[in-house]
């Protein structure tokens, strides 16, 4: 049979993505990406550890990302990014600098990580006042505050799950209940923070209700490697990517509700933070 007629297959441009050793959501990832948009992706090798500090620095190691990035070299991505916020967080913005431009040494390649893409994201979308929600430990969580303040951006209200684990199966009800809870006072967008959880579809909904851009840690990963490209990413009602969905910069007073600022101390965990 003549398929001559097809011209196919279409040339593909390609995104690597370097992602820790137990990352569950590739196709969460995909959700954002065009057609004509290959994602590679490679894996940092398993270590025996929970999702901690300690973890966040072993998948961030220079040389981890080094063998990383040359295993996607034979595919000649045009842009690799790193798909972990709190590996991408946790040395500070000097840390996430030195990150990408090991990773742009090891692949000769534009390289980005989650968390310069959240601030750029922050950037993008003029926010000065962030609210957090993340599925990690305390010490984790602050280490994200800590992030966000160097960048000169203050946190209102933050809220945390406490997890060390399975974080890919976190349902889309309990992320939109901490949404809620981290969401008080001025802020100006909710960030969700982790790779690992499920975000996609939970996304244009808290928008409506929040009347606020929310945005995400795989949401603002493809949407700064996409735009490397010279392209846009794909998702419908989502303020980051369609600017016709943004919101004005402040989320109006909702009387009766008190502001809400940094870390829930001990009291407020147990009554449900956690």
């Amino acid at each position: 049979m003549d398929v001559s007629f097809l011209g196919g297959p279409r040339p593909q441009r390609g995104v690597g993505v370097v992602a820790p050793f137990d990352f569950a959501l590739d196709r969460e990832l995909w959700r954002w990406v065009p057609d004509e948009i290959s994602l590679h992706l490679t894996r940092t090798p398993y270590v025996p550890v929970e999702v901690s500090l300690d973890l966040a620095r072993l998948v961030s190691e220079h040389e981890t990302l080094h063998e990383a990035v040359r295993t996607l070299n034979a595919i000649a991505p045009e842009v690799v990014a790193y798909a972990c916020t709190s590996g991408s967080f946790v040395g500070g913005i000097a840390g996430e600098r030195a990150m990408c431009a090991a990773m742009t040494r090891a692949g000769a390649v534009p390289s980005l990580t989650t968390s310069g893409a959240l601030l750029d994201a922050l950037a993008e979308l003029g926010v000065r006042r962030v609210a957090l929600v993340t599925p990690y430990t305390v010490s984790v969580t602050r280490s994200l505050e800590e992030y966000v303040a160097e960048a000169g951006v203050s946190v209102t209200g933050c809220a945390y799950m406490g997890l060390t684990r399975h974080i890919w199966k976190v349902p889309y009800r309990q992320v939109s209940e901490m949404a809620h809870k981290a969401v008080r006072g001025d802020a100006q967008a909710l960030f969700i923070s982790c790779t690992n959880l499920p975000t996609y579809d939970v996304i244009p909904q808290l928008e409506a209700e929040l009347r606020i851009p929310v945005i995400s840690a795989n949401q603002v990963t493809m949407w700064a490697a996409l735009r490397r490209l010279g392209t846009r990413a794909v998702g419908p009602y989502q303020a980051l990517i369609d600017p016709a969905a943004r919101y004005g910069p402040v989320r109006p007073e909702i009387p009766g509700l008190p502001e809400v600022r940094g870390l829930p101390d001990e009291e407020q965990q147990q009554e449900g933070w956690t």
